[in-house]
């Protein structure tokens, strides 16, 4: 009992923890006696103290290998706050000086450091191997372990090189610890480490205290934007896959007020570290990252995790919704889903090493399994792990407590296998989509597929709809696709069993995960159009078109109006980021229209959604200024195009997006040469007279007369004339 009893009193004097946690005790008194040892525990578990304290009571140094300088920052600085020695902690990488290196290595040598942080690069340096070697090492500690597993969510090479460092080094205990790790990749750890003998330490990977929940994707910055300002003050992590969404996300929340900041690979190491050290003060509320971020940011109070896109395994997945709520109190997790997410980094994915893909393919599978399940979210994660869940409803996830609508779906999985054995197991989805839906373009023309007896089955469903049997059918493993061939899709040894022998299979409406223009209506807040309202600003439109003897639509078009009723935006700033009208436009009509609107919200009491009116970026189009300038100077139009890389009709959608938000061109110059006096007058009265400035409507109003380039010149002249 003696040890025990002296370990509770490390524990006080050390940390000033009364107790351990879970496995904790267990665990430092497996590598105090000298064993191997594996631990699998959820981030927030408490992974660190397990070597600390073995490591601060122990002779000798502890090597803790760690892939993340920031992580190796934050845990010395957090050793050295609980110890009066500075030298107690100490790491080496790459981010050091010579000098700093040479006095950390004196540390080391005079016995003063107990826990040495080393970067598995920094550990396959010859002279730091010589270095290490001369040293009594206590034990390895191998933190974040699972990136030795091609199957972990985070693959380092270097990091399958551990072990014969080890040994070259000289033999020590080895704990590995992880927060993440299937039974797959748990073996594969042990396996390369040369520690199946191992004694195996499993914390359960439930978090009841983190809320789970997979959204549509169709307007995720609004959404993003709504919640955080609904959770004022919170701390938060928002993760994408690409640095250029991360840059611009955090654009755009400081617009709209919230202080965020950015954090990814392509940021020099002071920049990064600037900003997670902000995160950590409280300085900024939310950190947008990939995923590089957040590997041991022992924050205990980020509130949600917000994943943009969707990640790419549920190992990633987990590990990232496991920065929330690490201090046992609220946590809510929300990722935004759509299956054109998935393609991309399928496509992503071409190229690589047939293995690879393989198991890209696999993970990736998983995950949209995990997105379009309608079982219990925190079932699916556990079964992930190999874990077991008793209850049948968790209470704390969007599933559990919105549960979806299932229906028979045997028939249309039997429809979609046919057709796919009709066209010999060659054509991708959307092809295979379009031959069950009846839809005979020329591709299913020229292989005469609409001659198959599939032909039409499916005509009473939409695309959506069969899109969503085929990702049921690939998720229930009867169809695979080839990733090789492109994303042909063939049947598996089930698909053909499920032919010979049809069971039941059921299918999920509801959630229409790929209908982005389907706006969904927010959990309350205002959603419907207010229609009083756009009575009203019509009229005052027309009032104020004939004042400016300009048609209405020149002043601000339906959309915008529509936009109006649902935002009732009351300050000229709040107008300027309605759809369609910018500052220009706000500063030039817009006094009177929020006049009313406000009066309007006053005397009907309305709560404004006030969140929902986004502040956009002005769109900084890379050819703006160029177009600009260079139209200031006369230049021909297809010069401008070509030397910037574009075609003329990318040229003038660049133009029409310049002008509609609130800037003047004056093209005449060009226009001059291809059109006499009369007719742009007589196009111009047109504009003048016409309901809209609709090109089509124009087009067939002059039978053709004139090109629709022509017309759009025309209608960039007009707007840059009147609407501006």
């Amino acid at each position: 009992m003696g040890t025990q009893i002296d370990l509770h009193v490390k524990l006080k004097t050390y940390f000033g923890f009364d107790h351990f946690k879970g496995n904790q005790e267990a665990i430092i008194q497996n590598v105090l006696a000298g064993n191997n040892t594996f631990v699998l525990m959820p981030t927030g578990g408490g992974k660190s103290l397990c070597y600390q304290l073995p490591a601060l009571i122990l002779d000798g140094t502890a090597i803790v290998i760690s892939p993340l300088i920031a992580l190796m920052k934050n845990q010395v600085d957090a050793m050295r706050a609980f110890s009066e020695m500075e030298g107690i902690a100490h790491f080496m990488n790459s981010s050091l000086s010579k000098t700093d290196i040479i006095s950390v290595k004196e540390d080391v040598l005079s016995g003063k450091t107990k826990l040495l942080y080393v970067a598995p690069e920094s550990l396959t340096k010859e002279s730091n191997v010589e270095f290490l070697r001369k040293i009594k090492i206590s034990f390895f500690a191998v933190d974040e372990a699972h990136c030795i597993s091609e199957w972990g969510h985070d693959f380092r090479t270097e990091y399958r090189k551990i072990r014969p460092i080890v040994e070259q080094i000289g033999k020590a205990p080895i704990i590995a610890l992880t927060a993440t790790a299937t039974p797959k990749v748990q073996h594969d750890i042990q396996k390369n480490l040369d520690m199946l003998d191992a004694r195996v330490f499993k914390s359960s990977f439930n978090r009841p205290n983190l809320y789970y929940e997979v959204r549509p994707k169709i307007d995720p910055t609004k959404d993003i934007i709504k919640y955080i300002k609904n959770n004022e003050g919170k701390s938060g992590i928002i993760y994408c896959l690409s640095r250029k969404k991360v840059e611009e996300l955090t654009e755009l929340l400081n617009v709209n007020g919230i202080k965020a900041a950015a954090y990814h690979a392509g940021m020099d190491a002071v920049a990064r570290s600037t900003n997670q050290d902000r995160f950590l003060m409280e300085e900024v509320n939310i950190i947008v990252a990939t995923i590089a971020f957040g590997m041991g940011i022992d924050k205990p109070d980020v509130r949600f995790v917000i994943h943009y896109d969707i990640p790419k395994s549920l190992e990633g997945y987990y590990q990232e919704t496991g920065r929330a709520g690490r201090d046992g109190g609220e946590g809510v997790c929300v990722t935004f889903y759509s299956y054109k997410d998935i393609q991309k980094l399928e496509k992503f994915m071409q190229g690589k090493p047939i293995a690879e893909q393989e198991i890209g393919k696999q993970l990736l599978l998983e995950t949209v399994s995990y997105a379009e399940s309608s079982l219990c979210r925190r079932k699916v994660l556990l079964h992930y792990f190999g874990e077991g869940y008793p209850d049948e409803n968790c209470g704390s996830c969007d599933n559990c407590l919105y549960p979806k609508k299932e229906f028979e779906g045997k028939e249309y999985l039997l429809d979609v296998l046919h057709a796919i054995l009709e066209v010999k197991e060659k054509f991708k989805v959307d092809h295979l989509v379009n031959i069950l839906l009846g839809e005979g373009d020329s591709t299913i023309k020229s292989y005469r597929h609409d001659e198959l007896e599939s032909f039409g089955v499916g005509s009473e469903k939409n695309v959506q709809f069969w899109n969503m049997v085929f990702r049921r059918a690939l998720i229930g493993g009867l169809i695979e696709k080839d990733i090789e061939q492109y994303g042909v899709i063939k049947l598996t040894r089930a698909g053909h069993d499920f032919l010979k022998k049809p069971t039941n299979f059921m299918l999920m409406e509801d959630h229409n995960f790929d209908e982005a223009e389907e706006k969904l209506p927010e959990k309350g807040g205002v959603s419907a159009l207010d229609g009083t309202l756009f009575a009203i600003l019509k009229d005052l439109r027309k009032k104020i078109a004939k004042k400016y003897n300009l048609p209405p639509y020149v002043i601000f078009q339906d959309p915008s109006l529509e936009d109006m009723c649902i935002h009732y935006p009351i300050t000229l700033e709040e107008l300027a980021n309605i759809q369609g009208v910018g500052t220009g436009k706000a500063q030039k009509y817009g006094k009177e229209l929020i006049e009313v609107i406000k009066k309007y919200v006053d005397d009907n009491e309305i709560e404004r959604a006030q969140d929902m009116v986004v502040k956009t970026v002005i769109n900084k189009s890379k050819f703006k200024v160029y177009i600009i300038q260079n139209i200031d100077r006369k230049i021909n139009l297809e010069d401008i195009a070509t030397a910037e890389g574009l075609t003329f009709e990318e040229l003038i959608k660049e133009m029409e997006a310049i002008v509609f938000s609130g800037t003047k061109l004056n093209i005449d110059y060009y226009i001059n040469q291809l059109l006499d006096e009369e007719q742009q007058a007589e196009i111009f009265d047109y504009f003048m007279e016409a309901n809209s400035d609709n090109i089509t409507e124009a087009y067939e109003e002059f039978g053709g007369e004139y090109t629709e380039e022509d017309l759009r010149l025309m209608r960039l002249k007009f707007h840059s004339k009147h609407g501006n």
